[in-house]
């Protein structure tokens, strides 16, 4: 061996035991750190998806087993009127042929039976359960069936068209477990989220999800305002609900992208929970009225406008008479706020609007020629511009075969009608006494019997007592002029 190598080996004898040290003090100081790690929960912090910052275990299967009991199943059987019905079938040997098979067909006496399926949430122990209006509109019967497979008849208790929402009500005689209503508004983007319901009839289907947006405008009426989830929704999930991860519910399911993935849509709770107290004590939502016609406000308007910044409602039009008329609102004005609350858009304008109380005086700030003004002004009723709705589910049609719908102010505008009463024509029934009479969809009845026409209560009972007792004076409003039309029952 020569003179370098053994001087080599006779380092080498020093460095191992250095680098085993070494190596020994890094072990413990690991092993110190990852206890000190698992002693402070800091190693939970580092694997998210097994606990959420709450404390709740992210396998919601204690959540979905407390929350299934409040979720329902709702079977609906509603009536869909038969072509041939309302027309007149050929005298002879061949219309009594067709009179009797059709006679003989089941349910032809006043239509086809036909069954829907959705869900719903239970907001109280004595049986009310929020759901869709769609789910219930156009129902003759309606059945529960609760998480323990239990089955009861339903009524209506109060439904609203505009906002897709409803209330029904089920008797069991013992208190029900009820769900408790949450803040969608503090709800955030990214938060998970619990969609329990009946998906194509499978009962009680628990999926889970993440919230992907909100304040979502779909086009499915007047007041969209979604939550935008890919928890998994399909049909038969429309009015179930959507829990958060405390297990409140922070919205109800409603609606789907048919050929999207992950993108369904629920009604956020906050705008159900000021509805709700009017849907169960008056069957129906009173909301609040301007009077204006409203459009956003493009980066070419603001510059126009001498707008700093692109938000707010412009002001196209005021109806004549409206509360924003009377409170010094003019065409060209863009309201920023209302009663303290900054307005980004037109649609947060008319939510607004409508879910103020009827009579309350609010303050309004408008931009005119780039000057910041303020005004007052008390909100008025606003009148209903669809077919009253019948909660007994009996046919709309009167006995003389008319819909009749309420005529608000921008209807009538529409319709060049000015007179202070009447009622709209929202629907003739073929064959009825009303389509003989030649009356159309979109006239105005201003009088019967030379009576003024109040309103759908008044025009309604009139009909009524009237029919069998020959011929009734109608005049109407029709293409900015007025027509007498004789009506025979």
């Amino acid at each position: 061996m020569t003179d370098r190598l053994k001087d080599y080996c006779k380092k080498a004898r020093f460095r191992i035991p250095a680098l085993v040290a070494v190596a020994l003090v890094f072990l413990v100081t690991g092993l110190l750190m990852a206890s000190s790690l698992k002693l402070t929960g800091h190693s939970q912090a580092l694997t998210p998806a097994l606990q959420t910052g709450s404390g709740f275990p992210m396998s919601f299967a204690d959540l979905a087993q407390n929350l299934g009991p409040m979720v329902v199943n709702i079977k609906v059987t509603k009536v869909q009127t038969t072509e041939f019905q309302g027309t007149q079938l050929p005298d002879g040997p061949f219309g009594d042929l067709f009179k009797r098979f059709f006679n003989n067909m089941p349910g032809s006496s006043e239509g086809f039976k036909t069954q829907g399926a959705g869900s719903g949430v239970i907001i109280s122990k004595d049986g009310q359960i929020l759901t869709n209006y769609h789910v219930v509109e156009g129902s003759k019967e309606i059945v529960v069936t609760t998480n323990d497979k239990r089955e009861f008849k339903a009524s209506v208790v109060g439904r609203d068209q505009k906002t897709d929402l409803a209330i029904i009500k089920v008797d069991v005689g013992l208190p029900l477990k009820a769900a408790t209503l949450g803040d969608s508004d503090a709800l955030r983007v990214g938060e998970w989220v619990l969609a329990i319901g009946n998906p194509f009839g499978l009962t009680n289907t628990v999926t889970s999800g993440i919230v992907s947006a909100k304040g979502r405008v779909i086009g499915a009426g007047p007041y969209d305002d979604f939550i935008q989830t890919d928890a998994p929704i399909n049909p038969g999930n429309s009015g179930g609900p959507l829990f958060n991860i405390e297990g409140e519910v922070v919205g109800i399911n409603t609606a789907i992208i048919p050929n999207g993935q992950g993108i369904g849509f629920a009604i956020p709770i906050s705008t159900a929970k000021s509805l709700i107290p009017q849907l169960i004590q008056k069957g129906k939502v009173t909301r609040g009225y301007l009077g204006v016609q409203i459009q956003d406000i493009s980066s070419d308007l603001a510059a126009t406008l001498n707008m700093k910044e692109q938000k707010g409602a412009l002001i196209s039009d005021v109806v004549h008479g409206s509360p924003a008329e009377k409170g010094g609102v003019k065409r060209g004005d863009v309201i920023v706020s209302f009663n303290g609350k900054d307005i980004g858009n037109s649609h947060e304008l008319s939510s607004i609007v409508a879910s103020t109380p009827v009579g309350t005086e609010v303050s309004l700030n408008v931009i005119r020629d780039g000057k910041k003004l303020s005004s007052h002004v008390k909100i008025e009723k606003l009148q209903s511009d669809e077919p009253e709705e019948v909660l007994s589910e009996k046919a709309a049609y009167s006995p003389w075969g008319l819909k009749l719908q309420a005529l608000n102010p921008l209807t009538a505008r529409k319709l060049g009608f000015k007179g202070n009463h009447g009622v709209l024509v929202a629907d003739v029934q073929p064959g009825s006494p009303a389509e003989a009479a030649s009356i159309q969809k979109g006239d105005v009845i201003v009088e019967i019997n030379r009576e003024p026409v109040k309103d759908i209560k008044e025009l309604k009972d009139m009909l009524k007592k009237s029919k069998g007792k020959g011929s009734l004076l109608v005049l109407i409003h029709r293409n900015g002029g007025k027509l007498y039309i004789a009506m025979n029952g």
